[in-house]
């Protein structure tokens, strides 16, 4: 999942202070999961920027929505069109894919994001999440026992490990494992040692923006539409 975690308040009310109408739209799918941008983090936000603008002594409404996917255009398209007048600027707590999404399909809106979007990782412990993934769209995965070298090793090294480990540890933090070894160990329990023998094939790094087309997917789309 993606993971996000809320801007300082003070960014967030510099952001919206020019605005007396606010609609703080969260998001049913990521941000939710990792407790940033649910139904309840879009109520106590809220609630906040309505305090500060009490004692400061300056008018505020707030608007509070919840979409399923607010970086699907029929998830969000629908809820924003159905508040229509009722605010000034949205507020975003999804990651940037929505806010940008937002943006997008309501070109002469100002959408501000509410959050910080940090990685796409998972939940280690409840309250805790590790990057996992940094979606380079070259997975090599089935190589390295599960295990992403350019994420999870701190040089991103593709033939590591380098010279720096030490017990397991990597030079950059003591506290970062080594993802080499890790690698190492994976391998070894699956019987596949043989693939660091191998010379590392050169990696298709994806050029930015990126964007991907089903076709069949669409063909689907508009034969319903037909």
């Amino acid at each position: 999942m993606i993971v996000a975690e809320r801007k300082p308040m003070e960014e967030i009310l510099a952001m919206t202070a020019d605005f007396e109408r606010i609609l703080v739209l969260g998001c049913g799918g990521c941000t939710t999961v990792c407790f940033a941008g649910g139904a309840r983090e879009v109520e106590t936000l809220s609630t906040l920027i309505r305090m500060d603008r009490k004692q400061r002594g300056k008018p505020v409404g707030t608007v509070e929505a919840l979409t399923e996917l607010q970086c699907e255009p029929h998830s969000v398209t629908p809820i924003l069109e159905k508040l229509e007048g009722r605010y000034d600027v949205v507020l975003s707590m999804a990651c940037g894919a929505g806010v940008q999404t937002v943006a997008q399909l309501f070109p002469n809106q100002r959408v501000f994001p509410a959050l910080n979007t940090n990685f796409t990782g998972m939940a280690e412990e409840h309250g805790v999440w590790k990057e996992l993934c940094l979606a380079c769209g070259d997975c090599i995965l089935d190589r390295t026992g599960g295990i992403c070298p350019v994420t999870r090793c701190a040089k991103g090294l593709l033939n590591g490990a380098c010279g720096g480990a030490s017990e397991g540890k990597c030079e950059v933090s003591k506290d970062l494992p080594c993802a080499w070894q890790e690698i190492y160990h994976a391998l070894k329990r699956l019987d596949l040692l043989s693939y660091l023998k191998e010379r590392p094939k050169v990696k298709d790094w994806p050029i930015h923006p990126s964007r991907v087309v089903r076709e069949d997917l669409r063909e689907v789309a508009a034969t319903e539409v037909d």
